[in-house]
């Protein structure tokens, strides 16, 4: 079975072909600049070199379209003809309290997104023009949705409810969602396969950062909390997004400012606050970095603001589920970021959290699971790559084989302790070769 995997967007289409019999990834890519002009598209497949691909497409129609020619082209393709594709699994950012777990897309499934489109304009209708586009140039195969706010339906509603009139709530559904759901849904299930431990009885606070920053804390292995909120603009500081902050000061600079509420929301908070905001010009961390090294003030400051946001919510979620069993870091940052990391932790020893230094700056690959605590430490420090990927895949297979169920009743392959990702142990043997003291980093799965 081959599943194409789409996440579309506002302006960019990612795809991804997976051969499920074979367990591996035969291309992936993205289309960028989509809707804006200019758009072109970076192509890989496996041991090849990539390719980029200059074609205008003026809407996600023409991007899946450039995907899918790509995918059979004799110069690039991986696929004698689309028909080889059996089912395409889209990723979702906003399901409403609807949908607690992945689900078939139909008519009326397509319509309850559209309904929650005001839930999440950022998100969901690029998400549905990426249906649309694909359910038109592929009508005859499944089409799966797997949304990034199923993962957090298990929270309760003192965590989920806000302290504004109640009506709000019964009349817009204004509540606390969550997003990143499918990545740390991940990262859960292996952190248990990590502690040796049954996925239902673990504690832990999973931080996935990227551009896009959440806190998850995960109680007997269901989500608790998370950071972020009603959208995936509240929590901790992002690249552009401005994170927690009082809400008062947004209508002081409106009304000294003319600034409409539009542009406030979905453009200062969203796209020119947090890291940019603060440094004026940065959103990369190592862009931060660099900079904090040649002495910009604003970037140190800006470096600062995060990891001290990140050590709170540490704190605050440890203390909700009352100890953790594991911290664990994923996505781009969380994986890479070792000063990062480092500072985040700083003075956390009192709350049996205690890491490695050395072991934390050689765990800096997307290729392996790492374990950065100090062997005294009462808390497992992982750092986990994430695989939002592959639980598209997976759901999309187990909903055409009629075996998929919501998390609690459904086991992934990867909660297997004798997992393997061959792809990313075949990049990671290439590194080891280069710098083989990074192994010093490997996390081990108990009575493996």
């Amino acid at each position: 079975m081959k599943v194409l995997v789409l996440n579309c967007g506002s302006s960019s289409a990612k795809y991804l072909v997976y051969d499920w019999d074979k367990k591996e990834i035969t291309a992936k890519g993205i289309v960028e600049r989509v809707t804006i002009g200019d758009s072109f598209c970076m192509h890989e497949v496996p041991g090849r070199e990539a390719a980029k691909i200059e074609h205008d497409c003026p809407t996600h129609t023409e991007a899946v379209h450039l995907i899918l020619d790509l995918l059979v082209s004799p110069e690039h393709g991986v696929l004698k003809s689309v028909k080889e594709i059996d089912a395409v699994g889209h990723r979702v950012v906003h399901g409403g309290e609807k949908f607690a777990k992945s689900v078939k897309i139909d008519t009326e499934v397509l319509n309850t997104f559209k309904e929650l489109q005001n839930l999440a304009p950022l998100h969901n209708p690029p998400n549905i023009l990426g249906i649309e586009a694909a359910q038109s140039l592929m009508p005859d195969v499944p089409h799966v949705a797997v949304m990034d706010t199923a993962w957090h339906q298990t929270m309760l509603s003192p965590q989920y409810m806000y302290a504004v009139p109640y009506a709000w709530y019964e009349k817009y559904r204004i509540r606390r969602y969550g997003f990143h759901g499918t990545s740390l849904l991940y990262v859960a299930k292996r952190a248990a396969v990590l502690l040796g431990k049954d996925p239902f009885d673990v504690n832990l606070v999973s931080l996935h950062i990227g551009n896009g920053v959440s806190a998850n804390a995960v109680k007997k292995g269901l989500s608790f909390d998370t950071s972020m909120g009603f959208t995936p603009l509240e929590g901790l500081v992002m690249g552009t997004r401005a994170g927690d902050h009082d809400p008062a000061l947004d209508f002081f600079v409106m009304e000294r400012e003319n600034i409409s509420p539009k542009e406030m929301g979905n453009t200062i908070l969203n796209k020119k606050s947090g890291l940019l905001g603060i440094t004026g010009q940065y959103t990369d961390r190592r862009d931060v970095l660099e900079a904090m090294e040649k002495g910009d003030a604003r970037a140190k400051l800006a470096f600062e603001v995060e990891c001290y946001r990140i050590t709170k919510y540490i704190g605050a979620y440890a203390a909700a589920v009352g100890g953790i069993d594991a911290l664990v870091w994923t996505a781009g940052v969380g994986e890479m970021a070792a000063d990062h990391r480092a500072k985040a932790m700083e003075g956390l020893e009192f709350m049996g959290i205690k890491f490695d230094p050395e072991k934390n700056k050689l765990a800096r690959t997307r290729n392996m699971e790492s374990d950065i605590s100090t062997p005294d430490s009462k808390v497992k420090i992982f750092v986990i790559p994430t695989d939002e990927e592959l639980i598209i895949v997976e759901d999309t297979v187990a909903i055409l084989n009629g075996t998929y169920d919501v998390h609690t009743n459904f086991k992934y392959s990867f909660q297997d302790p004798a997992y393997q990702n061959l792809q990313r142990d075949a990049e990671l043997a290439k590194q080891l070769e280069k710098k083989p003291a990074m192994a010093k980093a490997q996390a081990k799965v108990p009575g493996q």
